[in-house]
C-alpha cells in the first residue's frame, strides 16, 4: 500500500513531539513491510529550513512542496488542506491517515478526492479538529486510549480501534545513572508550574527539565526566570535522541495539567526501567499503569512530594517499581508487532472500502 500521513502540525524537522515520533515509527515499519509511506504537514516560514521552502514554492509557483528530509516525502504547505490535491496527484496514496489539527477540512478533502480515509485519535481537544468527524462519513477511527476512544464515542458516537503510541523500545531503552528527577515539555499544560513547586520542595533531588514543544525566546527566558531561584533545576534543549535524556533519570515527572489522550514519555520511560510520577488525567493512567505511582493532579503538594522522595530514597520500593515498569513496557498491547499487524488491519479494511464504493 501506498500510505499518506496527513495532519496540520508541522514535521520534523520544524516541529517534534509525540505526535512525530509516533508518525515516524509508522513509517518505518511500513517501509521494513514493503510499503510506501509519506507525511502531508504544515510549513513553518522560519529558520534556513522553512526559508529554502518558501524560496522553492515561490520559484515553482506552487502551494506545497516536498522534501525527503527524513528520509521519505513530505508534502509541506501553508494550509494543508488546500494542498491534499496536490499531495495525492504527486504520491498517489492508497489509504491516508488523517490525524490531530484540522482533521476535518483536511480529510474533507482528501474523501472528495477518493481517497480511503483512516483518523488517528491522538488527543481530546475537539476544537482542533476543525469541524465535525461525522462529515468523514468514509472513515474507520483508531484511537490512542481506552479514554480517548470513550471520549469520542460520547461525543460523536463513532467506534474506535484502540492501538496505543507505538515506541520503539531501541530508540529509549539504556542504562541509567539515576542522577535527575525529569520533566519533559516544560509547559504549564504539562505541568510546569506544579513541577516546580515539588522541586523547591526536595533542594537536596537534582530536577532536569527538557524542552520537547519548542519554546520560543520569551517563553524560554519566562522559565528561565521562574527556576532561577532553585539551584536543584536544570533546563535543557531539544534532543532528537531521547536515550540522552533518559540514560540519566531516576524518576520521570509527569503531572499534566491537561486531560493527556496517552503520555508517551511515561512508555517511553518504562522501556528503560524508569518510574513515573504523574496525574491522574485523561489516558496518562493507563500509560502508567504499575509503572509508577498515579496522583491526582490537585493532590496536596505534600503527596507529589512524598512520591518522588520515596521513590529518590527508598530503594526497595524503587527496584520494586522499576521492575514493574520495565515489565509494564513489555506487555502485549504495547509491542510494535502486534500494534502494527491490528494498524495495518484498519488500513486495509479502509483501503478494501474504497475500492468497493468506487465499483
Amino acid at each position: 500500500m501506498k500510505v499518506l500521513f496527513a495532519g496540520g502540525n508541522g514535521y520534523t524537522p520544524q516541529f517534534s513531539g509525540g505526535v512525530q515520533s509516533s508518525t515516524h515509527h509508522l513509517v518505518e515499519q511500513l517501509r521494513e513491510h514493503g510499503h510506501e509511506a509519506s507525511v502531508l504537514a504544515a510549513l513553518f516560514g522560519e529558520g534556513i529550513f522553512g526559508f529554502k521552502a518558501r524560496a522553492k514554492m515561490k520559484l515553482l509557483r506552487q502551494r506545497a512542496v516536498i522534501d525527503n528530509f527524513p528520509g521519505y516525502p513530505v508534502v509541506r504547505a501553508w494550509f494543508p488542506w488546500e494542498a491534499a490535491g496536490f499531495a495525492v496527484e504527486r504520491l498517489s496514496p492508497d489509504v491516508a491517515v488523517v490525524q490531530c489539527h484540522k482533521s476535518v477540512p483536511i480529510g474533507r478533502e482528501l474523501q472528495a478526492l477518493g481517497v480511503p480515509l483512516v483518523v488517528y485519535l491522538r488527543n481530546v481537544e475537539f476544537h482542533e479538529l476543525a469541524g465535525d468527524l461525522r462529515e468523514l462519513h468514509s472513515a474507520l477511527y483508531i484511537a490512542n486510549s481506552e479514554f480517548t476512544a470513550r471520549t469520542y464515542k460520547e461525543k460523536f458516537g463513532i467506534d474506535s480501534i484502540v492501538i496505543p503510541p507505538t515506541i520503539n523500545p531501541g530508540l529509549y531503552s539504556t542504562p541509567t545513572t539515576g542522577e535527575f528527577v525529569t520533566l519533559i515539555n516544560p509547559y504549564n499544560e504539562k505541568g510546569f508550574e506544579l513541577a516546580v513547586r515539588i522541586a523547591g520542595e526536595c533542594p537536596e533531588i537534582p530536577f532536569l527539565f527538557v524542552e520537547s514543544w519548542k519554546l520560543d525566546d520569551d517563553h524560554r527566558a519566562q522559565i528561565e526566570q521562574t527556576i532561577a531561584p532553585f539551584g536543584n533545576i536544570t533546563l535543557e534543549g531539544r534532543t532528537s535522541d531521547m536515550k540522552t535524556v533518559y540514560g540519566r533519570t531516576k524518576i520521570l515527572l509527569a503531572p499534566s495539567k491537561w486531560e493527556e489522550a496517552w503520555g508517551r514519555v511515561a512508555s517511553e520511560a518504562h522501556c528503560s526501567g524508569i518510574p513515573v510520577v504523574g496525574s491522574r488525567r485523561g489516558g496518562l493512567p493507563e500509560a502508567i499503569g504499575t509503572g509508577g505511582v498515579v496522583l491526582d493532579y490537585d493532590a496536596p503538594l505534600n503527596d507529589w512530594v512524598a512520591a518522588v522522595k520515596r521513590l529518590w530514597s527508598d530503594k526497595a520500593e524503587y527496584d520494586r517499581l522499576s521492575t514493574a515498569a520495565q515489565r509494564f513496557s513489555e506487555r502485549p498491547q504495547m509491542n510494535p508487532d502486534s500494534q502494527f499487524a491490528t494498524f495495518l488491519n484498519v488500513l486495509d479494511n479502509a483501503r478494501r472500502s474504497g475500492l468497493e464504493r468506487a465499483a
